[in-house]
């Protein structure tokens, strides 16, 4: 049987989450499920796509669960394929080693992963994760401060994943029920 791909979308407080699954396990979330974001997941993983509702059924109540504060690991199957080797070994290790609330600095990342790789190359990895939410790139920082964020509106929303984790504490406006507000 060839390999195919299923996309399914999950309304958050952070918007409107695209969703990818291979037989092996998610391969991608994206921060906007639009037709070009559908077309760019799928031309990007190189797959046929299915319906298949079943493949992501669990990806899709792990994500909500994580909004409501009911689940603090995912725990879901990843498919590696979008990622190098020194990737993977970056985000494996962030996945497997950084809990919920918890933050690492890139450098600390770089050491812990056993990569060797610096901080500003820590930095590109994240940026190119393709399963943000699921594997927390949002919970590695700069040594000075938050550093920044390519998922959804930038930093506002590494900062609204932090908050809502208990890494850092909630401002008077922050709301769990509304994502970050656009600057």
């Amino acid at each position: 049987m060839n390999e195919t791909v299923t996309l399914n979308a999950v309304d958050t407080p952070i918007g409107r989450l695209l969703v990818a699954a291979t037989e092996t396990g998610v391969a991608w979330v994206g921060f906007k499920d639009t037709p070009g974001a559908r077309a760019r997941a799928t031309k990007r993983i190189g797959l046929p796509v299915v319906e298949d509702p079943e493949r992501t059924a669990t990806v899709v109540e792990k994500i909500n669960a994580y909004f409501k504060g009911e689940t603090l690991t995912f725990e879901a199957p990843i498919d590696w394929r979008l990622t190098t080797d020194v990737q993977r070994q970056v985000l494996t290790t962030l996945y497997e080693q950084i809990p919920y609330g918890k933050v690492v600095t890139y450098g600390d990342l770089g050491e812990l992963s056993g990569t060797g790789v610096h901080a500003q190359a820590i930095g590109q990895v994240m940026g190119s994760n393709p399963i943000p939410i699921i594997v927390p790139c949002h919970r590695v920082v700069a040594s000075n401060g938050l550093g920044g964020y390519s998922g959804g509106n930038g930093v506002e929303m590494k900062r609204w994943l932090l908050t809502l984790e208990g890494s850092i504490p909630a401002t008077l406006d922050w709301n769990p029920d509304e994502g970050p507000q656009a600057p």
